[in-house]
């Protein structure tokens, strides 16, 4: 166990980026306390919905190893904003109000292109002429901004009332928040899962979205806490699951369809997108390898009685598009056209939905 000096030590290495000093000199820090389990530290700021509070934590998990050792714990940080006498909190904003559709891209495991298709399915809606908005929510690998080529982007805020109103970026026509915005490329992003959460809750809800036809949500791979407060925070149109035709990442896909069909979730699956479905070697236009194995989406989409929305070729410009910002979906390669026919699917299916199915509720948690 470590004493609050050692800790309040520690934590004057934090400094809030904007005000230029450290969080203890700020009277930021409230509690803090030392256990067996780890290290809890209350943060006051002067208001909870500062967008730099979300790298502030990092930073004092950061501070807390650095100082104290690899294996000193940050069990948690709970943020309790300063209470001012006589002033009454202000109404909260309505989430999301003007976007049309939420949709949740997903896969059961890492490796499998989710972000490549999330981004290029974005950028082919924004080329249909539907206001698009991406929100990369793989909190602990974002490859969003790389994707983009807005690595070295941080967003700028306006004042709404008291809240803090945080700009998207907007290119290729889609408008885009990452947690990658906020960090820098080089930092590991360390945090507990309710850390990452409320994160999250400050993109969606702080994000100047304004109208969108369709707002997308990169997953993190897997089921985690991110899955939960997404359906938690707003009501998801829809979830779209990637796959490669291997049987692991199957495996890992029918969980990942399972979750959302599950009573406690409850989001209709509107379709599969089989990533990396064969290989076309440049010289061989004609021939394809099936280095995955073939056709495992499309059983599998069978199988669940899902539609199979795309099967995306594994092709090396994919790889250099992602690498250098620009993606496929710009172009009019094979890729590109894939990627097209992928959108027209998505508009299609989630069409269907919309006419045939009740809006989706958000999850509620109830204690006992």
């Amino acid at each position: 166990m470590f004493s609050r000096e050692q800790i309040i030590k520690a934590l004057r290495d934090v400094r809030h980026p904007e005000k230029k000093s450290d969080i203890v000199t700020l009277g930021y820090v409230g509690e803090v306390t030392s256990s067996a389990s780890g290290i809890k530290i209350i943060l006051t700021p002067e208001k909870s919905n500062d967008p730099l509070l979300s790298s502030i934590k990092s930073n004092c998990v950061r501070a807390i190893k650095e100082h104290l050792g690899p294996d000193a714990v940050v069990e948690s940080i709970e943020v309790r904003p300063k209470v001012v006498v006589g002033k009454t909190e202000a109404p909260k904003r309505e989430v999301l109000p003007y976007v049309k559709n939420i949709i949740a891209v997903s896969s059961g495991k890492g490796g499998v292109g989710k972000s490549t298709v999330a981004v290029n399915l974005a950028v082919a809606l924004a080329k249909e002429g539907y206001r698009t908005g991406l929100i990369d929510a793989d909190i602990f690998g974002p490859s969003v901004p790389k994707m983009f080529s807005a690595e070295g982007f941080r967003p700028s805020v306006r004042k709404e009332g008291d809240t803090d109103i945080i700009i998207p970026l907007e290119k290729y026509g889609v408008k885009i928040l990452s947690i990658g915005f906020f960090v820098k490329d080089s930092d590991a992003v360390i945090w507990r899962g309710p850390m990452a959460s409320s994160f999250l809750k400050q993109l969606i809800t702080q994000g100047d979205w304004g109208e969108l036809d369709y707002l997308l949500f990169d997953l993190p791979p897997g089921t985690s806490d991110i899955h939960l407060t997404l359906v938690q925070e707003v009501p998801v149109t829809g979830a779209i699951v990637v796959t490669t035709p291997q049987e692991v990442a199957l495996a890992d896909a029918r969980k990942g369809i399972a979750m959302f069909r599950s009573e406690a979730i409850n989001v209709p699956v509107l379709g599969l997108v089989e990533n990396m479905s064969w290989f076309v070697a440049p010289e061989l236009p004609g021939r394809r390898y099936y280095i995955f194995g073939k056709e495992g989406g499309l059983r599998l989409a069978q199988e669940a009685s899902v539609p199979l929305l795309g099967q995306i070729p594994v092709v090396e410009s994919i790889c250099n598009s992602g690498d250098n910002g620009t993606p496929s979906a710009l172009g009019d390669t094979e890729t590109g056209l894939a990627f097209m026919n992928l959108a027209g699917e998505v508009i299609k299916e989630v069409d269907k939905r919309n006419r045939n199915l009740d809006p989706t509720e958000k999850v509620k948690i109830i204690t006992q």
